[in-house]
């Protein structure tokens, strides 16, 4: 009944054409370039007419970056947001004492020159691990935030790239009590993508009423289903946020798990957060194609989702993948050592609608048709296991020769 549930409202939530983080109502964002990159947009904000209710995921990386531990800090007051600043180029890592004195300095300085309290003001970097931010370029930028040259959100989008090929962002819209309420999003990630989470920011904005507490639980519940599912190479970076900020302004009845319409609300959620875990995806370093591992019939959805994580992970796999080589034995092997309860006698397998797999053995299929199909931009890999109504969903890439190339001279 849940999942019919699901998929009536699903009906009820529609992407919006050219949306973006900001879509919904008071929100607005902007960037510019501040000499951090060569020549760039390397700055980039967002802002809230209102304090909004504020939320947040960060990496499970033990080298957390200063600016998490600031911006921590600052929803940990009130639960509250109202403008977010983030640089791209350096990341702010590995940086000690004085990286956190230049988080803080970077807080200080925005909230001063976007007339707020400090605590009500979230920072964020990426890029570089090991040196210190410019602060005098920082101050620069921050004193031309007004210039309404800066003040589009595509900008915003550029400003927080790094070695992305392509801006990231989507918005949702569906009702809440008879009123219209948005979510939009914006995200960079490319390489260093293996969250729990990774080189990876996303920007979530709502409409919404809602309280901290139900905006807490259902983030976290759906980045482990989303953010959470995707991977590039492996790697779990030290800047990695999720924020969500919801700042009421669409004036619905405030939202909660007995609310009629939480259903919609979280499932409106859910999509923009898919979404984005896949447009990172879909761009990882030197990516030429977006790789899904659907995984049905395991013993639960736990195992499920460390399954597919654990073929979409598989570095054999995204060669083959790479290089159209319908070598099933690769996704065989990275199912048996997910460390999860099978039984190998059940496993089916297919590319797309190529089984190449049943009950554990080799099914006869045609190379060229399989072939063809790799080299397709968007591969799908089903596996079905036989062991129960688990189910679960990972994303992630091929793995190129460009993505050697990218990341053997990142620093030069």
């Amino acid at each position: 009944m849940e999942h019919v549930n699901q998929l009536a409202t699903k009906d009820k939530v529609h992407i919006v054409p050219d949306g973006t983080v900001a879509t919904p109502k008071g929100f607005s964002a902007g960037g510019l370039h501040c000499g951090i990159r060569k020549k760039k947009l390397d700055l980039g904000w967002i802002y809230s007419e209102v304090p909004a209710v504020a939320t947040g995921v960060y990496t499970t990386n033990l080298f957390q970056a200063p600016p998490l531990k600031v911006t921590q800090e600052s929803i940990a007051k009130e639960n509250k947001i109202q403008a977010l600043l983030v640089n791209s180029g350096v990341a702010n890592a590995c940086t000690g004492k004085q990286g956190l004195e230049d988080a803080y300095q970077m807080r200080h300085l925005f909230a001063k020159t976007m007339n707020i309290s400090e605590h009500h003001t979230a920072v964020a970097s990426t890029g570089l691990i090991g040196e210190l931010l410019p602060m005098d370029k920082i101050s620069d930028g921050i004193n031309q935030i007004h210039a309404e040259e800066n003040n589009h959100v595509s900008r915003f989008e550029t400003a927080i790239l790094t070695t992305d090929t392509r801006e990231k962002g989507v918005a949702v819209e569906f009702e809440i009590d008879g009123k219209l309420v948005s979510i939009g999003g914006a995200a960079k990630g490319s390489g260093m993508i293996n969250p729990n989470m990774a080189t990876m920011l996303s920007f979530i904005t709502t409409d919404a009423n809602i309280g901290n507490q139900e905006l807490s639980v259902a983030l976290k519940e759906i980045t482990n289903k989303s953010f959470n599912m995707i991977t590039v190479d492996g790697d779990t970076s030290t800047n990695d946020m999720v924020l969500v900020l919801a700042n009421g302004k669409a004036d619905n009845e405030m939202l909660s798990k007995e609310h009629a319409e939480w259903i919609t609300f979280f499932e409106a959620l859910k999509l923009v957060c898919e979404l984005l875990a896949k447009e990172i995806a879909r761009d990882g370093e030197g990516a030429t194609k977006l790789v899904e591992v659907q995984v049905n019939g395991a013993v639960n959805d736990e195992a499920a989702q460390a399954i597919s994580k654990s073929i979409i992970s598989s570095n054999l796999v995204k060669t083959a993948i790479h290089g159209a080589d319908a070598n099933w034995g690769r996704i065989i092997t990275a199912i048996g050592y997910s460390g999860q309860q099978l039984d190998p006698d059940k496993v089916n397998v297919s590319l797309g609608q190529i089984k190449v797999v049943e009950d554990g053995m080799p099914f006869a299929f045609d190379e060229i048709s399989a072939k063809n199909y790799l080299l397709k931009d968007t591969i799908t890999i089903f596996v079905g296991l036989g062991d129960g109504e688990g189910s679960g969903t990972a994303w992630g890439c091929d793995l190129s020769y460009e993505y050697v190339r990218i990341n053997a001279s990142y620093r030069t």
